[in-house]
């Protein structure tokens, strides 16, 4: 387990345990891989980030982090494995959220992304992430790369 501050100074507890903080968590995150590059989206408002959302009534978080990459960058999803869960405690409400590692079978160009600009390749993630105003808060903070160097030791990565 780690521990550690997001970009608001929220307390966040970080595992790569099954399911540790909520069975049934409501938010999905999905690191995201197509064709040896990563797969992003820009959302709207917050940024370029990994795609994710909202679990819909009725629906896994399996199922949504699919749905999400999808409907964010038309990335059909080939192979999701769970990675783990972070339980974030916010100054109004505490947020449980599932990290996925996903490899991108092919992608589609669709009418629309949702609240996103569409989909985002990159050859490698920029090492001052946390300096570039153009990324999204949620990559700032230490989930992402301790989950990257998780991710890179998995056999599903290579």
């Amino acid at each position: 387990m780690k521990t550690f501050q997001d970009y608001y100074n929220n307390k966040v507890e970080l595992s790569f345990e099954d399911h540790p903080f909520d069975k049934h968590p409501k938010h999905v995150w999905v690191i995201c891989r197509y064709e040896n590059r990563w797969l992003l989206t820009e959302h709207k408002d917050r940024g370029k980030e990994f795609p994710g959302g909202k679990v819909e009534e009725g629906e896994t978080p399996e199922e949504a982090a699919i749905r999400e990459v999808k409907e964010e960058t038309g990335g059909i999803v080939k192979d999701l494995t769970y990675i783990g869960q972070y339980y974030v405690s916010g100054k109004s409400e505490h947020i449980v959220k599932n990290v996925y590692f996903a490899t991108i079978g092919e992608m589609e160009s669709q009418p629309t992304y949702y609240e996103t600009k569409g989909p985002i390749l990159l050859e490698e993630l920029p090492s001052d992430l946390d300096k570039d105003p153009s990324y999204s808060f949620m990559m700032k903070d230490e989930v992402l790369p301790i989950s990257l160097t998780y991710i890179c030791n998995l056999s599903v990565f290579h």
